[in-house]
C-alpha cells in the first residue's frame, strides 16, 4: 500500500473543508500540490468560513469518512497521512482503527482546535479522542494553544513551549513539533522533540502579515509530502517550513480578516532540497 520514494508520492489528507479556500483541505491540496505530490482526500466535515470565521460546520458521517479513505488506499495507494480536523470522536476512533490496518506509512497529525479567527472546530470529547491519533502518528506538530490543551501546561516562551511538547512526546510516544508562531518575538522558533529528548531547533525571523489563514494546515501537508518522497523528519521539516514562508511571503492579500496564503506562488524550484539526515 505504501511505498515511499515513489516518483509521485501520494498523500492521503483526512480533513475539514474550508469554504474560504484559505485552510483545511483547500490549503492542503495546494500545498502537496505545488511539492510535487498527489493529494486525496477524506473529507471529515463541511466548514462555512472566509477570511473572518467560521459560520457553520456540518460534520461527514464517519462510514462516509472512513470509505473514503478505503477508495483511496486500495486503488492508488498512500505514502503518508496528513490528519487535521477531525470532526468528531467517533470519526477520530474509527480513524485510528483504520490507521491500525496500514502500518508502515507515516502520520502527521495537526491537532486542530481553533481556527486562526478563533473559532472552536473540536469539541471536549473529539480532543481527548485524539490519544489514539498522536500515539499512532510520526509527528505532532500542535501550536502553543493546542499544546496547552493537550497537556496543561504553560506554553507562554520557548523554554515552556519545549517543557510541554516533551510531556506530550513522552506521553504518545511520538515526536511532537511544538509551533512558536503564538510565542511573543522577532524570531519564529519550532522546536522538535523526541521521545527519547532529542531537539531540533527551527529559527526564522518572523514575517508581518495577517495572511497567515492556513499556515499550520500547509506546514502538516508539506511535511507528509516531504515523509512521503523519503526524507528524513527533520529534514521534511526544514523544507515544509521553507515551503510555509514563501506561501506567507506570496499571500495574495483576499478578505478583510486572516487572509489565505499564496501556496500557489510558492515554486518548488525555489525551495533547496534539503540533506537527508
Amino acid at each position: 500500500m505504501g511505498g515511499a520514494g515513489v516518483a509521485t508520492p501520494r498523500v492521503l489528507i483526512v480533513a475539514g473543508s474550508d469554504s474560504g479556500g484559505g485552510a483545511g483541505i483547500q490549503a492542503d491540496i495546494k500545498t502537496v500540490t505545488m511539492l510535487g505530490g498527489h493529494a486525496m482526500t477524506a473529507i471529515t466535515a463541511i466548514t462555512a468560513q472566509n477570511t473572518l470565521g467560521v459560520t457553520g460546520v456540518h460534520p461527514i458521517p464517519t462510514a462516509m469518512v472512513i470509505a473514503q479513505i478505503d477508495a483511496c488506499a486500495s486503488d492508488i495507494g498512500v505514502d503518508a497521512i496528513k490528519i487535521g480536523m477531525i470532526g468528531s470522536a467517533e470519526t477520530a476512533d474509527a480513524v485510528a482503527d483504520r490507521l491500525a490496518t496500514m502500518p508502515g506509512i507515516p502520520v502527521v497529525f495537526d491537532p486542530v482546535m481553533i481556527a486562526t479567527s478563533g473559532s472552536v472546530l473540536a469539541d471536549a470529547g473529539t480532543i481527548a479522542a485524539f490519544e489514539r491519533l498522536m500515539a499512532d502518528a510520526a509527528v505532532i506538530t500542535p501550536n502553543a494553544p493546542e499544546l496547552t490543551a493537550l497537556t496543561g501546561l504553560p506554553t507562554g516562551d520557548h523554554v515552556e513551549l519545549a517543557e510541554a511538547a516533551l510531556a506530550l512526546a513522552r506521553r504518545t510516544g511520538t515526536a511532537v513539533l511544538s509551533k512558536g508562531g503564538h510565542v511573543d518575538g522577532d524570531v519564529v522558533r519550532d522546536i522538535l522533540i523526541l521521545p527519547d529528548g532529542g531537539r531540533t531547533d527551527f529559527s526564522d525571523p518572523r514575517i508581518d502579515t495577517r495572511h497567515t489563514h492556513g499556515t499550520g494546515c500547509t506546514l502538516a501537508s508539506a511535511i507528509a509530502t516531504g515523509l512521503a518522497e523519503g526524507l528524513a523528519l527533520p529534514a521534511a521539516i526544514a523544507r515544509a517550513r521553507r515551503f510555509v514562508r514563501l506561501a506567507l511571503l506570496n499571500a495574495p492579500g483576499l478578505g478583510r480578516g486572516h487572509g489565505p496564503m499564496g501556496q500557489q506562488a510558492a515554486r518548488l524550484d525555489a525551495i533547496p532540497r534539503p540533506r537527508n539526515v
